[in-house]
């Protein structure tokens, strides 16, 4: 379908868009910008905005290498299309048919989810995003930890954006293709379509033409670190905006780039069809937000739009297409969480379509002001949530420790000076108390951190610290760290001093130690347990849950009491000599 009757020419309305962008860059303090427009399988329009880099007053071009985050779950997605339009894959199949090892919390969703699932955030996980944000594991990591993480819902209920999804859908590329899925996605289709793309930060770091990225906090902005985003498949794609307009061609082209089909029409449409409603619309303008398969879906002044949006630390990005117009908007900035993109975007398809323009930069201003006047008034508010006059059931020391989750990793309390400090994953913090034994962590802005999560310890029933919980996830029960062994339970030497024989009335307790160095307890006319450590010089018996034994040493320094730790009371056993 060709332009609207009557409407102008992307290239007459240049001078538009110059004027708009400036003015929504300098409200949202954004420093660089750049945009792209592709109609009738031409690219009709790319400009540059603004600074890739302020402190070294480096102009944004349409070859500068931006962090396009979410927008590369389209490629995760047409890849995987690739594969299934060569009769290679079928994504109506359990990803296990593909992955054997995947594993997700709910045996039977394992069993039934298939690799469309993923593709359309179908699993039931809700993002979980804090198992992959701090960067420092690997997709098959990523893989791995999804048996440890709970879902919010059952299998194909409601739509539930998951990051983890698509890097396991990256892996099922992987193995069907056999190439990593960056050569998979570099040689299939980022090459075919003139593509220059990276995956990694560094690659982004080191590149001659890269954009810097930014964040704000309150109105102030400031540079931001290159974080990364090691869920690849899901979000890490580095390309430019000139680059960008031959994807939204080929996209365009149902398939078709440049006289040459990669991919079907069919399987096209097949992507960019509504599959799971999301959301509502906010605005008169848009219709119901749907997702299909990489991309979103929904109406704008009645016209369907298709596309994805993009962001993290520091970036913000947006592609749109009106595919029966042959019309598509990217818009790439280096700073998170502005809208402007948005704006641009909606005011372009206003003047092609024909339609008085929206006043979308009045709007959004608007809203942002209010929500910056709104901000000291919150800050206060979560203040008086605090319980006053209360004060933490330990000394500090007691908190100290290293606590672990199978999926989340390990966070180490430290205690210093009478006070606690927190470390998890590249990150730490001083951790304030805030009522009873929860403490929480500050806002750390323009950095990566969990603002304000509440940390809440947790004891066994003789008292010791035992857990820390936090809500890490906001759609399942708070993620509960165990606290991991410590002391001299975990001293060969110490546990070589339990050997022994113990007596607790008529029963005698015979505690040896194996080739491995694990402790084991024989009492009489029972079965053969093992000692696990736990804390001190306490041991977990392995076979009994709730069941712990401890060796207390006499003045002399020697192992004088076998204690044992029970549901119905405590007993000791003395050495039987």
């Amino acid at each position: 379908m060709p332009a609207a009757p009557g409407a102008p020419t992307i290239t007459a309305i240049a001078p538009e868009l110059d004027t708009l962008a400036a003015e929504a860059m300098a409200e949202w303090k954004v420093p660089g910008l750049a945009l792209a427009v592709v109609h009738n399988g031409e690219t009709a329009l790319l400009k540059a905005y603004g600074q890739r880099d302020v402190e070294a007053g480096l102009p944004v071009t349409t070859d500068t290498q931006f962090l396009i985050c979410s927008i590369t779950k389209t490629f995760t997605a047409t890849g995987l299309a690739l594969l299934a339009d060569e009769g290679r894959l079928d994504w109506t199949k359990p990803v296990r048919d593909y992955v054997p090892e995947f594993r997700l919390h709910d045996a039977v969703a394992t069993d039934r989810i298939t690799v469309r699932d993923l593709l359309c955030h179908h699993s039931g996980l809700p993002r979980h995003d804090w198992v992959w944000m701090p960067g420092d594991v690997a997709p098959k990591q990523m893989l791995a930890a999804l048996r440890h993480i709970e879902p919010s819902r059952d299998l194909r209920t409601t739509w539930q954006y998951s990051n983890l999804g698509y890097n396991a859908a990256g892996i099922v590329a992987e193995r069907t293709s056999g190439q990593s899925w960056e050569e998979f996605t570099r040689t299939r289709l980022a090459e075919p379509l003139g593509m220059p793309v990276t995956f990694t930060t560094e690659d982004l770091a080191a590149a001659e033409n890269a954009a810097a990225p930014y964040s704000t906090y309150r109105d102030e902005r400031q540079r931001s670190r290159l974080w990364p985003i090691r869920a690849t498949a899901a979000g890490a794609i580095n390309t430019s905006i000139a680059a960008i307009a031959n994807w939204m061609t080929f996209l365009l082209g149902e398939g078709e780039y440049k006289g040459v089909r990669l991919l079907s029409a069919a399987r096209i449409r097949e992507l960019q069809a509504p599959r799971v409603h999301v959301s509502a619309p906010e605005f008169a303008e848009f219709g119901h937000n749907h997702y299909g398969l990489g991309f979103g879906s929904h109406t704008y002044r009645g016209e369907q739009v298709v596309g994805h949006s993009g962001g993290w630390i520091g970036w913000s990005t947006l592609m749109r297409l009106m595919p029966h117009r042959k019309l598509g908007v990217a818009v790439f900035t280096n700073c998170g969480g502005a809208p402007v993109h948005s704006i641009l975007i909606n005011h372009i398809f206003d003047r092609l379509c024909s339609h008085e323009p929206a006043p979308w930069l009045d709007r959004l201003r608007d809203l942002r002001r209010k929500a910056l006047a709104q901000q000291a008034t919150d800050e206060e508010t979560q203040k008086s949530a605090r319980k006053p006059n209360t004060r933490p059931s330990h000394d500090p020391v007691d908190y100290a420790g290293h606590y672990e989750h199978p999926a989340y990793g390990r966070m180490i309390i430290a205690a210093k000076d009478g006070d606690l400090q927190w470390a998890w994953r590249g990150m730490s913090a001083p951790l304030s108390h805030r009522h009873y034994d929860t403490f929480e962590l500050p806002r750390v802005p323009f950095d990566l951190n969990p603002d304000r999560l509440a940390i809440s310890f947790t004891t066994d029933r003789d008292g010791n610290i035992a857990s820390l919980s936090a809500q890490l996830e906001t759609m399942v029960p708070d993620i509960v760290f165990k606290r991991a062994p410590a002391g001299e339970c975990l001293d060969d030497a110490f546990r070589k001093a339990c050997v022994g024989r113990y007596r607790h009335g008529s029963t005698v307790h015979v505690v040896a130690q194996e080739a491995d160095g694990q402790l084991t307890l024989k009492p009489d006319f029972q079965p053969l347990y093992h000692l696990s450590p736990y804390q001190g010089t306490t041991f977990n018996i392995a076979e009994l849950e709730g069941f712990r034994v401890e060796f207390r040493r006499g003045p002399e320094g020697k192992i004088h009491e076998l204690v044992f730790h029970q549901p119905n009371g405590t007993f000791i056993a003395k050495p039987d000599t």
